[in-house]
């Protein structure tokens, strides 16, 4: 030893602030696991809409299998595990047939395969478009990540797909104004998102100002501009204010009545303004007033950043509800979906269990007698004493550590 102190020592903790910053970390992993204990695989409860999940690299090293909070603490102590946060629609894997000869020790009469399991690559312990692992033993520091709330990979913000990360709505401390995020990759299936109004983007940006929408035969006047372009005569319905800044085209075959408007042909005649009226009664309760089922996007995708609370303006007509349900993205419209959903459940839960915990140490103390009662009072007290001596001891001992550095440095 050189017999040199560190300058820079650790500041003093008080007991308030440790006490604290258990609690915050208590919460931060009742968030993640949503209140789950990890007493019971949850198998018995089929296909959870979201739950935390993990992977088993030394089980499962290719991947291909996820396990409950539960199993992760009772049949994979001491293995090396993946945790993945959340997974929508999963059931637990432990024990089947990707496990070998291995048998989950909570529950191990399951089904051989969990057929309606999804797994990407986070399943090996690698996210983003870069591939790399979290925490990544190679960078210097870590950086956060976000997550995509349709494909739920995770992603840095340098590979976003973004010309500069100013792009992604921070307030002044930078923190997130966004509620949920769709990558670029997923932004394509929901290209149908910029049709709606600026309300739904985070802090009023939208990934472009127009959205060009075409099919695959042919490319026809776009109706929505042609009534927007002067006055019309026809049904307002087709001249719809949530589409502004919208160029789209429409296949023929989706008016009702089998006619469309031709070419150059507008809806501000007499003649054509029956057809322009007839063309929209598919879409008469869409809030888009376009068949989205029939087209598709030109644009590339780009990464969305989405307000609070964005889901509930998705429109559900007959036609909309359709395309959800092709493109697989059905589980938008369901409120409890959402990580802020997820992360209520949780409080909830929290509260619910540190109520019954007070109650019950209430009532087991109420329950002694006198004698009991006083000597826990003064044990409780004689470890107050004791802390507060340790702590004014470790303070004294830094103090003197300080001014010996200092006595040094001067000589």
């Amino acid at each position: 030893m050189d017999g040199t102190f560190d300058d820079e020592a650790e500041p003093a903790v008080t007991i308030r602030e440790y006490l604290e910053e258990v609690e915050e970390r208590e919460l931060e992993a009742d968030l993640v696991l949503g209140g789950d204990d990890g007493k019971e695989c949850t198998y018995s409860k089929g296909y959870m809409k979201r739950q935390a999940i993990f992977s088993c690299l030394t089980c499962t090293p290719d991947g291909n299998a996820g396990v409950c909070t539960a199993c992760s603490l009772s049949c994979h102590d001491g293995h090396q595990i993946v945790e993945l946060w959340t997974k929508r629609n999963f059931r637990c894997d432990c024990g089947n047939s990707k496990f070998g000869e291995f048998y989950c020790k909570i529950f191990p009469n399951k089904d051989v395969e969990n057929v309606e399991n999804s797994y990407n690559h986070n399943f090996k312990g690698s996210y983003c478009t870069c591939g790399r692992p979290y925490p990544d033993p190679d960078a210097e520091e870590q950086v956060e990540m976000i997550q995509c709330c349709l494909c739920e990979d995770w992603f840095h913000e340098e590979h976003l797909g973004l010309e500069s990360s100013a792009e992604i709505p921070k307030d002044d401390e930078g923190e997130p104004m966004y509620e949920e995020f769709i990558c670029k990759a997923c932004s394509e299936v929901c290209f149908f998102l910029k049709l709606y109004p600026e309300e739904i983007w985070a802090a009023g940006k939208q990934p472009d100002a127009t959205v060009q929408i075409s099919k695959d035969k042919g490319v026809l006047e776009d109706i929505l501009s042609t009534c927007r372009s002067e006055k019309p005569t026809c049904d307002t319905s087709c001249c719809s204010p949530k589409v502004d800044d919208v160029q789209a085209t429409v296949d023929s075959k989706s008016i009702s009545d089998g006619k469309s408007l031709s070419q150059g042909e507008n809806c501000n005649g007499s003649m054509a303004s029956n057809q322009c009226t007839k063309s929209t009664d598919l879409h008469v309760n869409c809030l888009l007033s376009v068949n989205i089922i029939t087209v598709s996007p030109v644009l590339p995708g780009k990464p969305m950043f989405l307000s609070k609370n964005w889901r509930l303006a998705l429109c559900k007509c007959n036609n909309c509800l359709e395309f959800y349900e092709q493109k697989k993205i059905a589980f938008l419209l369901d409120k409890e979906d959402s990580i802020a959903e997820y992360e209520q459940m949780a409080k909830q839960k929290r509260e619910e269990k540190l109520q019954q915990q007070e109650g019950a140490e209430l009532s087991f103390f109420n329950k002694l007698g006198h004698v009991e009662k006083v000597e826990i009072l003064k044990g409780i007290e004689e470890m107050k004493d004791g802390l507060r001596a340790f702590l004014v001891c470790s303070q004294t001992q830094h103090r003197f550590l300080i001014s010996c550095s200092v006595a040094r440095s001067e000589r």
